[in-house]
């Protein structure tokens, strides 16, 4: 093995294991008995026990669930319209229109949170779980719109004009035809937004209003109040699983769909 070669994997190991081990390590000290993780105690679920009786943190995950299926809704909608739309006219303001929709994808969370915030008092919107779908909304149509053109790269048009030769209409074509290849692309593009919109926490935080505090501003301020660390641990842990699963099953639609 060439000396460069072994300085590559020592460095890639050594990132993957920076990255991931404390991930381990939080999962682990959410079945110890111990409070504060220090060592080893013995097997417990009784953090998990304590989670599922906090009625704070369920009306937390109630307020993140109903925010997350209502922005993933209408980013769907709204993202796969504006690919169809780049995919489907070209001109001399498409780099423009491309740039509207990749500029949610490189714009800080802080800034996009406190421009929203500022906006919503601006026009008179009180701060609510309203107001996080507005938010979640706007950075989730990117990626919805990113993964859609994705599908739409590798279009066969000509199915499009064959089905028009045929007799059918412009709707016909697009629900009988293009929907069900681009559908893959879809379903991975809203898995995807619906993944974003549970773990965001900047931008929530600037736009959140009272009794509408999602999981991750929950944690956050569990943290300060008493913190509670294996609860948080618990609570991380489920949210570590049920993000991996919808990753996962994103880039098998994304895989499926090319």
């Amino acid at each position: 093995m060439k000396p460069m070669e072994r300085t590559s994997r020592v460095v890639f190991w050594g990132v993957l294991l920076f990255f991931y081990v404390p991930i381990l390590i939080l999962m682990v000290n959410s079945f110890n008995v111990s409070r504060f993780g220090g060592t080893w105690k013995g097997f417990t679920l009784k953090w998990y026990t304590m989670l599922f009786r906090d009625r704070v943190i369920w009306r937390a995950f109630m307020n993140t669930v109903k925010i997350a299926l209502a922005s993933t809704a209408i980013s769907t909608v709204l993202g796969t319209t504006a690919a169809l739309a780049l995919h489907k006219w070209k001109g001399k303001f498409q780099t423009f229109h491309y740039g509207l929709i990749y500029t949610h994808l490189v714009l800080p969370d802080i800034l996009m949170g406190i421009s929203l915030m500022l906006f919503f008092i601006a026009v008179g919107l009180g701060q609510s779980i309203f107001t996080i779908i507005l938010a979640h909304t706007t950075f989730c149509l990117s990626y919805v719109a990113m993964s859609v053109l994705g599908t739409l790269q590798d279009f066969d048009d000509s199915l499009i004009e064959a089905a028009k030769d045929l007799g059918a209409n412009t709707w016909v074509t697009f629900w009988k035809v293009q929907f069900p290849l681009i559908l893959p692309g879809i379903i991975a593009g809203g898995l995807l937004a619906f993944t974003l919109s549970i773990d965001d926490f900047v931008i929530t935080f600037f736009v959140a209003g009272p009794g509408s505090g999602t999981l991750p501003v929950e944690i956050y301020g569990m943290i300060k109040r008493s913190p509670n660390i294996p609860m948080i641990n618990a609570l991380s842990t489920i949210l570590l699983v049920g993000t991996a699963l919808a990753v996962i099953v994103s880039r098998m639609l994304q895989k499926k769909g090319k």
